[in-house]
């Protein structure tokens, strides 16, 4: 069986230049690789270890163009595709239209439908959703101009993002706000980096978990994953901020652990779970999916985001999870394939 794992990467990898940094540079001492894998090298991982279960694997990179794609889907038509594609032509909304174009063609490929990649994206839409369903997710306020009330009717403090991105992309130290003054000072900020709508909710002091879901009919929901923010610099709230997620060469990238399986009483840990389910069904998720979620002091479980294309690289987030539930790297990305080749008709 032939898997082509699509992806899309053009321009210079940031993480192949800090391959040449030396980590005595730094001002302060990593505890982690500032090494990291750059993107290509993480698409060869899964092709390596989707080979070593016995697929025939091709990489394809269509490099921001429609013809290579179609070219690759035409000509030795593969038995499934691996979609790892997040973006075209720098525009994170339009790598639903990738998957649209696999619909269209009749190719079985991995993950999300076309629905869920839009729906996800759009954190407020998706909050509404939630919402409409029961899914308790944190207070919020949508924003299309930089001009809002002085009585928005939500507390301190907040939280500022772009509505229309992903990876953490828009969040940083500077996001959480507890006064009107930085609200307004963050809020034109983000409109000037980013398209609106803005995002402004209410931020959820508690602990930060991420569920990873596997699977269809039933979904599997994986060991939870906490993130440990004790350790990070006193500047920095605790949050997953782009640094802390993205960037080796930020202290704060260094200073944040993961704890899987997550120290939950059972009553947490079951509520926390079928929220995640639950925000994984109503939207639409398919194959794999990640619920990003807040647990407040006295245990209420706020759904932050859903996630229907989540990082696969090994030992990772979602992976870690997955590992934690028995699952070794290839093992779980074959239970992904073999998803998809069931709908192969």
């Amino acid at each position: 069986m032939t898997v082509a794992i699509v992806y899309n990467q053009t321009g210079k990898d940031i993480y192949e230049v800090m391959k040449n940094v030396d980590p005595a540079t730094l001002p302060f001492t990593p505890e982690y690789r500032i090494d990291v894998a750059t993107e290509v090298e993480e698409y060869q991982a899964i092709a390596k270890a989707l080979e070593g279960r016995g697929y025939r694997v091709r990489l394809v990179n269509i490099r921001d163009k429609v013809t290579p794609l179609l070219s690759t889907l035409k000509k030795g038509k593969p038995d499934v595709v691996f979609n790892l594609v997040e973006g075209f032509q720098d525009t994170v909304g339009l790598e639903n239209s990738v998957a649209a174009v696999f619909d269209l063609l009749g190719i079985p490929y991995t993950g999300s439908q076309p629905f869920a990649l839009s729906l996800c994206l759009r954190k407020g839409l998706t909050k509404q959703v939630l919402l409409a369903s029961g899914i308790p997710t944190p207070r919020f306020r949508q924003l299309t101009q930089s001009k809002f009330p002085r009585r928005h009717g939500l507390h301190y403090p907040l939280i500022v993002k772009p509505a229309k991105e992903d990876a953490s992309v828009g969040v940083d130290a500077g996001s959480v706000v507890n006064d009107l003054d930085a609200l307004t000072q963050r809020v034109n900020d983000a409109f000037q980096r980013f398209s609106p709508p803005i995002l402004i909710e209410e931020f959820i002091d508690g602990r930060e978990l991420h569920v990873a879901i596997l699977g269809n009919t039933p979904p599997q929901v994986l060991p939870i994953l906490e993130y440990d923010f004790s350790e990070l610099p006193g500047e920095h709230p605790p949050i997953l901020s782009y640094d802390v997620k993205w960037d080796p060469l930020k202290e704060a990238y260094h200073r944040i652990h993961t704890i899987c399986p997550a120290k939950l009483s059972k009553e947490a840990e079951r509520r926390v779970r079928q929220r995640a389910l639950d925000a994984y069904l109503i939207t639409g998720c398919r194959d794999y999916a990640r619920v990003d979620i807040r647990l407040s002091p006295s245990n209420k479980v706020y759904v932050l985001e859903v996630n229907p294309n989540p990082d696969l690289t090994e030992g990772v987030s979602f992976m870690e999870s997955a590992e934690n539930a028995g699952y070794g790297f290839g093992e779980a990305l074959q239970k992904i394939v073999d998803f998809a080749v069931k709908r192969k008709t």
